[in-house]
């Protein structure tokens, strides 16, 4: 019985603890069931990561050599982005307070983006290694291994030279503009314009050329040297000599600007003729020199400076495109304009006188411009030196034909020297001069030259003495023109005087010979009596004393008589008198002569005839009517005859020569017919 009981009892105690396990069961499994759901959704997670473990032995042994092997270049590269960054700060910063350390930092950027641009691509090729690897040898999970897919094409990408700036962020560029910055601003603070005090404009032609010392400081253009260097290893020279030409040329424009250099715009419409301009083409010369000489000089020694590490075509090519916007062009271009200008004997001066000026810069222009860069400057330099030396030998060589042409005009109607005669000597005077001569030979030359014909000095004397021979014939036909022979010899005597004064002692005088000379002054002093024995010489013999003597016939007869004779001088006087005060000596000393000649003929005989007759006419009432004049009335009169009035001649009032080219003459010259 009892062990009935401890039988129960033994059993009691097994059934309450299994219930008692099973309520720990049932709470476990209730905790469980989460947890058992958060398993389940590690699982394929899990199943992944324990796949390599599932790989062939073989295959997970080599896989560490191949990830050894590429976590090296992988390594470097990571480092060296670390270091590109750390110099993120001092590239951003602005480079004019420390410009070589900047330098030094930029070197370091570029060193370290070569390393990457060279070892980016070694270690993709390892990656590239294991992700082979892996995928070959089921040793990674197949999301794992497209998301480094992705990664590598990335990188590769980044290895393109369009993407390159994205490996550094953007930072290369960011201080190569920084440079590009100060590059201008080194050049704009230190770029002055030459001050005009220190400008010759008008030296004397022999003045040596001066070139002006290199305008920026040699500390300046070191700094410059440094930049440009950094700029072009980035690919950036042709930004570089952008700003240099837009800084240096402003500079040389600031320089011209006092010189007031509008005239250089003036187009063919804006002007008549070439007289119109002369002034500005006097000024063209000297402004050209200056400029070249002070301006492009300094200049194109500065471009040696500053692009001497680039070479010398980077060099000439940024001084041509300086100089061409600086305004070379302009200056040739007005000299082109003057050519193209309506032809006339002034012109030819003016040509000579570009000539000269252009011929002065030869050796500067060759120099400056003769490179492959300038050829523009050089073909229009060339083209004006053409159009310069064609159009001068034209107006020179066509100068005969254009006075033969003139012979056909009217002589002038108040017997003066025709504007013609007064224009030719003088501009044959000019061209023979020591000015223009020796240009007009090189002229010549040049041109004979062009059309394979040799020049000889006589051609140019020969050419002179033609036009002066044609205008020797033009006075023989304006003499015979004239109606009054008796103005037609004070015409040859003022144009036989005005040649023979006006060439003495002078390089045209002194080609034509002393024995030309001499004979126009023959010339004059022949024509000067026939003009005085022809008109006022004939007025003496009108108060002849003829039957006046004893007064044989009364005193009545004898007042009749006087009357009579004074009254037929007093006509023939006045009207000679009124014809002749139009006419006109244009010498002065010619003029004083022709008038005393002529008091000299007349007065004594007047004085005289009045002081013994004069008495018997000055009681009648009618006196006045035959004692007209008083020696004094009659001194002063004569005196002032030959006077200059101004009269219609042609479409222009008649003028005397004052050393100036007429505007009209060269107007005719103009409108001539031509035969070249």
């Amino acid at each position: 019985m009892s062990s009935s009981i401890e039988t129960l009892v033994a059993a009691r105690r097994s059934l309450k603890q299994s219930l008692e396990k099973s309520r720990a069961l049932g709470s476990a499994l209730e905790r469980a069931g989460p947890r058992l759901d958060e398993i389940h959704q590690r699982l394929p997670s899990l199943e992944a990561a324990v796949r390599p473990i599932r790989a062939q032995k073989e295959a997970l042994a080599a896989v560490g050599g191949h990830i050894d092997r590429a976590v090296g270049p992988a390594a470097a590269v990571l480092k060296v982005f670390d270091a590109v960054h750390g110099l993120e700060k001092s590239l951003l910063s602005d480079p004019r307070s420390d410009l070589w350390g900047y330098l030094s930092v930029l070197k370091r950027l570029e060193e370290a983006l070569r390393f990457l641009s060279a070892n980016c691509g070694l270690a993709i090729q390892w990656l590239e290694d294991i992700l082979d690897y892996l995928e070959d040898n089921s040793v990674a999970d197949d999301r794992y291994l497209s998301n480094l897919k992705k990664s590598l094409n990335s990188l590769k990408e980044l290895q393109s030279d369009d993407e390159l700036v994205r490996i550094d962020g953007g930072l290369l560029d960011a201080a190569l503009d920084k440079l590009e910055i100060e590059f201008r601003r080194l050049l704009s603070e230190n770029s002055v314009p030459l001050p005009m005090s220190s400008s010759p404009i008008a030296g004397d032609n022999d003045q040596q050329p001066c070139i002006a010392p290199s305008p920026l400081p040699g500390s300046v253009i070191q700094k410059l040297q440094l930049i440009l260097e950094r700029l072009t290893a980035n690919n950036r020279l042709e930004s570089c000599i952008s700003i240099y030409v837009d800084v240096r040329s402003s500079n040389v424009k600031a320089s011209l600007q006092p010189l007031e250099l509008d005239y250089l715009d003036i187009s063919l419409a804006e002007f008549n003729d070439v007289e119109s301009i002369e002034d500005y083409i006097a000024r063209w010369g000297k402004h050209l020199e200056f400029a070249v000489k002070h301006l492009f000089e300094a200049e194109f020694k500065l471009c040696g400076d500053v692009f001497e590490k680039m070479g010398a075509d980077v060099s000439m090519g940024c001084f041509s495109k300086i100089a061409a916007q600086a305004g070379i062009i302009a200056f040739l271009q007005f000299g082109k304009t003057v050519t193209e200008s309506k032809k006339d004997p002034i012109k030819l001066l003016k040509l000579l006188d570009i000539f000269a000026s252009l011929n002065k810069l030869r050796l500067d222009f060759n120099r400056l411009f003769g490179g492959k860069a300038c050829v523009e400057i050089q073909n229009t330099t060339r083209d004006l030196i053409k159009a310069v030396i064609e159009g001068a030998c034209e107006i020179f060589w066509e100068l005969l034909v254009q006075v033969e042409l003139q012979r056909q005009t009217v002589p002038p109607p108040n017997g003066a020297v025709p504007r013609l005669v007064s224009f030719i000597t003088d501009y044959c005077n000019r061209l023979l001069g020591d000015d223009y001569r020796p240009v007009l030979t090189q002229v010549l030359v040049i041109h004979r030259s062009w059309r394979q014909e040799r020049f000889q000095e006589r051609l140019l004397i020969d050419a002179i003495l033609n036009i002066i021979k044609a205008l020797e014939l033009n006075l023989e036909t304006w003499a015979k023109a004239y109606e009054d022979t008796t103005l037609s010899h004070l015409f040859l005597m003022n144009n036989h005087w005005h040649l023979f004064k006006h060439l003495k002692g002078t390089k045209l005088g002194e080609l034509l010979g002393d024995a030309w000379l001499r004979e126009h002054e023959q010339y004059k002093d022949y024509f000067s009596a026939i003009y005085m024995r022809d008109s006022w010489a004939k007025l003496p013999s009108l108060l002849s004393r003829e039957g006046l003597i004893l007064f044989s016939g009364g005193r009545a007869t004898a007042r009749d008589l006087v009357k009579k004779r004074l009254k037929a001088f007093n006509e023939a006087f006045d009207e000679m008198y009124m014809k002749q005060s139009n006419w006109f000596v244009p010498d002065r000393d010619l003029r004083e002569k022709t008038c005393q000649s002529i008091v000299q003929t007349i007065l004594p005989v007047y004085r005289s005839y009045m002081q013994n007759y004069g008495p018997l006419v000055e009681q009648d009432a009618s006196a006045s009517k035959y004692a007209k004049y008083t020696v004094q009335t009659l001194e002063t009169m004569l005196g002032s005859l030959f006077q200059q009035k101004l009269v219609k001649y042609g479409s222009a009032k008649a003028r005397h020569s004052n050393g100036k080219f007429n505007s009209v003459v060269t107007s005719q010259f103009c409108s001539a017919p031509t035969v070249m």
